[in-house]
Parts: C-alpha cells; sequence; structure tokens
C-alpha cells in the first residue's frame, strides 16, 4: 500500500491530518495522490455532484483594494459597474437556472457589506426565489453580524459564502482595507444563525503550497461544508495582472490535497476553471465533486448544459450535498 492510500486508509477511520502530513502528500507521484483522493471522494460522498450558479446583483465600486478583484474601485480594469438588481431580474435567473437542474443559486453582491435597506431587499428575493422555484438560495454579501443572517435565514437563505482567499500569513499581501478575522467572525456568525458555510480561496496568487494547505485546514476547522477551489484568472488592471498561471499538474494536487484535508465537504471548482483545457475533467477524478456553472462574476465560464452532459459522463449525479 502506497503512502498516500495509507493516509487515506487512516482518514476513512476517523483521523484528520495535519499541516506535515498534507505537505507530504502534496509531493507524492501524481496518479497515487489523485487515486488515493478520488478514493476518498467515493467513500464520503458517492457519486454525489453539486451544481450551483451565481448572479453578479451589484457590481463594481467596491470600496476593498483585493488584489485580485477586478471590482475594486482602487483599480482601472473596465468591469461593469451597476447597482442592486430588482428582484424580477434575480428570479428570473433563478428560475431559468432551475429548470436546466442547478440546485443552488448564490446571490453575490460588490462591496465590504450590506446596508438595512440591502438586507431588506434580499430578503425579498430570497423569498420571491422560493415562490417561483425550490432551488436552495445562497448568498456572498461580505461581512455580516449574526442579527442580519437570523433575518436573511428567517427568509428562506440556507448558505452564507465568503473566502478565506489564502492563509492568514498571506492575506495582508492581498488586502489591507478588511482583515481575515473579519472573514472568520462572518463565517461563525453565520454558523451560529444555523446557516451553512461556504468557503474557500484563490491560488496563484503567490502563496505558497504552505499557505494553501494552511488555509484548507482552517476552513475544516470552521466546519465549512463547500470549499471552492478557485484558480486565478488574472486580470488587466490589477496588481495581479501578470502573475503566472499555475499549470495542470499543481491544480490537481491542490484539488486531491483538500479532499484529504476535508474528506467529507464538497471540493468546488469555481473561477478559473476555464483556464483549464479539458473543463475540469481531470479535477473531477482527483477528489473534485461539486462545481459554479455559468459565468463567473467578471469572466465567461461553462454553460450550465455543457456542465450537465459533463456530470452525466463522468458517471455523477446531481444532488444537494451537505445541506
Amino acid at each position: 500500500m502506497g503512502y498516500c492510500q495509507e493516509i487515506a486508509e487512516r482518514i476513512k477511520g476517523g483521523e484528520r491530518i495535519d499541516a506535515d502530513t498534507a505537505r507530504r502528500l502534496y509531493d507524492r507521484p501524481l496518479t497515487e495522490l489523485t487515486a488515493a483522493a478520488n478514493g476518498l471522494r467515493k467513500y464520503f460522498c458517492g457519486q454525489g455532484f453539486d451544481i450551483c450558479t451565481i448572479i453578479n446583483a451589484r457590481s463594481g465600486k467596491c470600496s476593498e483594494n483585493c488584489k485580485f478583484c477586478a471590482q475594486s474601485s482602487f483599480y482601472h480594469t473596465g468591469a461593469e459597474e451597476y447597482p442592486m438588481m430588482g428582484t424580477d431580474e434575480i428570479v428570473r435567473a433563478a428560475v431559468n437556472d432551475a429548470a436546466k437542474g442547478v440546485l443552488r443559486f448564490s446571490i453575490v453582491t460588490s462591496g465590504r457589506r450590506l446596508r438595512p435597506v440591502d438586507v431588506e431587499h434580499v430578503c425579498g428575493t430570497i423569498r420571491a426565489i422560493h415562490a417561483e422555484t425550490d432551488i436552495q438560495v445562497c448568498a456572498s454579501i461580505g461581512l455580516c453580524d449574526k442579527d442580519q443572517f437570523e433575518t436573511m435565514k428567517a427568509a428562506g437563505l440556507t448558505r452564507f459564502h465568503c473566502n478565506l482567499e489564502t492563509s492568514r500569513r498571506f492575506f495582508p499581501e492581498i488586502c489591507t482595507t478588511h482583515t481575515y478575522d473579519q472573514k472568520i467572525e462572518s463565517l461563525k456568525a453565520a454558523r451560529a444563525a444555523g446557516l451553512s458555510l461556504c468557503c474557500g480561496g484563490i491560488m496563484g496568487l503567490g502563496e505558497t503550497v504552505k499557505d494553501r494547505i494552511d488555509m484548507a485546514i482552517e476552513i475544516r476547522e470552521l466546519g465549512v461544508r463547500s470549499v471552492p477551489v478557485n484558480f486565478l484568472n488574472p486580470i488587466p488592471g490589477t496588481p495581479f495582472e501578470k502573475n503566472r498561471a499555475l499549470s495542470d499538474e499543481e491544480r490537481l494536487r491542490i484539488v486531491a490535497v483538500y479532499r484529504f484535508i476535508n474528506p467529507e465537504a464538497s471540493i468546488r471548482l469555481a473561477g478559473g476553471r476555464g483556464l483549464i483545457a479539458d473543463k475540469g475533467r481531470a479535477c473531477f477524478e482527483s477528489g473534485a465533486n461539486a462545481v459554479i456553472s455559468g459565468d463567473m462574476l467578471t469572466t465567461a465560464g461553462y454553460t450550465i448544459d455543457s456542465d450537465m452532459a459533463l456530470i452525466r459522463e463522468l458517471g455523477y449525479k446531481t444532488e444537494i450535498w451537505n445541506g
């Protein structure tokens, strides 16, 4: 039995690995690593596959200086700018995606946090979506407190998304207008309000392998159910526009090790999947079992129809996974 399979068997028995073990796994032969990670996915998640879409409900003019983001007001990227969409427009998108078999629909807004009037609008929109379809509604709405989360949960919100983006050590190199701890506080407040959590990061910001592993362990400790793995798509006009693109092998290693660290979670391919020639197929055979389909916030993705075809071809079954 190889090292990766030995660790996988220990994980099946209830062990959760530390950072040193994860780093040793990261450096193992690729086929050994990905095969064992795929075995863990099958053991903990079966053939279930979680598919979601997002809508950029408020775009641009963001007060935060995240160095990767096209929507930051600190940079000149030409990204589209508009205020909060109306309820009808958001509902139409949710109903359309649900009709194509999408399981989750996330309302995403630019900016640091929502004003009270925005919370009221989001709540009304969530209720309107549920009046038309039974799709699960998630939200990525900046930094919120427990009272706001409880209000939105009462309206029908099921999951809150907030990426840590990278490790605690490296985060100050990414953003200085809010802190790592503020993100964690919002995630804990959402969990205390009874929402499930979606939290991941972006790979290719200039972080080390240790940063990637440390973030994954922090995510596990937060009890996260859905872990988006984004690959940086360098946006002209941002400070990271000339960052080196990750290789396909690096992407596979990240996905596989994230499965080892978070064996029961949905490991979700998200932004930057369009940079992968095979649409992420190899990642879906290396531990990933979820995807954000359709367009991302400011970049194009793959269509829902093409993703559904790929899911069926790989033998997966779309289903809500992990609440």
